[in-house]
């Protein structure tokens, strides 16, 4: 069996369930676990991410769109190359991996069965897993990894139960322009104990104004650019969060609740480390039940 994965999300899967040997070929953005480094990459982006800054990466986002041009190239030649088997890929959302109908294109009349995925919420992404499993024939693996990430999920939101407050959290997925959270990541918050503002659960991510983030009052602020390593999460948010009017004033600056957290390999990705995710935000939101719960060396407190 010959695999293509063009998400890190699927990419993590795949290896979970214990068939990395059987990737012929990843995406650019595919960098974990550590072995998958070295596979053939079919994939690569148009847009200068390294050096440009989110403001400038979200106008050249829109220009494509309005233009209906994809972000993202696929290598046509090397993938027929490779003669996959599966390709796995989705349709949630063009900013982040290449498109289906890229994919479909490109494909059309070969023999690669290709498998799409679009999980808004911590189920889907669980149904995610367990039809990887069934399309690879490891369904009995796949269903045992869902099983124990959801009894990590149950531990969290039993000892967040025990939480006498619930403060108000906001997850900021980009910040110039703001984006609130979107699709799993209030979700993630309400079992951490905490209350999710600026998104709703199962939707996309969008632009807010500055002005609804003051009104919100936050307690904590998670700033976690789509795609963005700890380092660049922290540069970014430690150069323009503080000139933003009102900054100093609200509640979670004050209190020194305010971080940034690597989202490039963590929310970002509907894989099994969603469920690291969740650990993370529940020692950010409530330190005192979750003191050394989330992975190390994921998130940074900006002073």
């Amino acid at each position: 069996m010959r695999i293509v994965s063009l998400l890190p999300g699927t990419t993590e899967i795949v290896c979970a369930l214990g068939l990395g040997n059987h990737l012929v070929a990843v995406s650019h953005e595919c960098d974990y676990p550590p072995e998958v480094r070295g596979l053939p990459v079919v994939t690569r982006s148009l847009l200068d991410q390294e050096e440009s800054s989110s403001s400038e990466i979200d106008t050249a986002v829109r220009e494509r769109a309005r233009s209906e041009l994809s972000i993202y190239l696929l290598d046509m030649e090397l993938l027929n190359a490779l003669q996959p088997d599966i390709i796995l890929t989705q349709a949630l959302c063009d900013v982040c991996a290449v498109p289906l109908r890229q994919v479909e294109a490109v494909t059309a009349g070969g023999s690669a069965q290709v498998l799409s995925f679009e999980p808004t919420s911590l189920a889907g992404i669980f149904g995610s897993i367990k039809a990887i499993g069934r399309a690879l024939g490891v369904i009995e693996r796949a269903e045992a990894l869902v099983n124990d990430l959801a009894a990590r999920v149950e531990r969290v939101r039993i000892r967040a139960a025990q939480a006498t407050y619930r403060p108000r959290v906001a997850c900021l997925e980009w910040l110039d322009p703001v984006f609130g959270p979107g699709h799993w990541t209030p979700e993630l918050v309400l079992l951490a104990g905490g209350q999710p503002v600026l998104g709703i659960a199962g939707e996309r991510s969008q632009r807010v104004a500055w002005t609804d983030v003051i009104a919100c009052a936050p307690e904590v602020i998670i700033a976690m650019p789509c795609g963005f390593t700890l380092e660049r999460a922290v540069a970014e948010a430690s150069t323009i969060l503080p000139q933003r009017a009102g900054w100093q004033a609200l509640p979670a600056v004050r209190a020194g609740n305010v971080f940034a957290v690597d989202g490039n390999a963590y929310f970002s990705r509907p894989g099994p480390r969603v469920v690291d995710s969740l650990e993370l935000l529940a020692e950010l939101i409530h330190p005192d039940l979750f003191a050394g719960w989330g992975p190390q060396n994921a998130a940074t407190a900006l002073r």
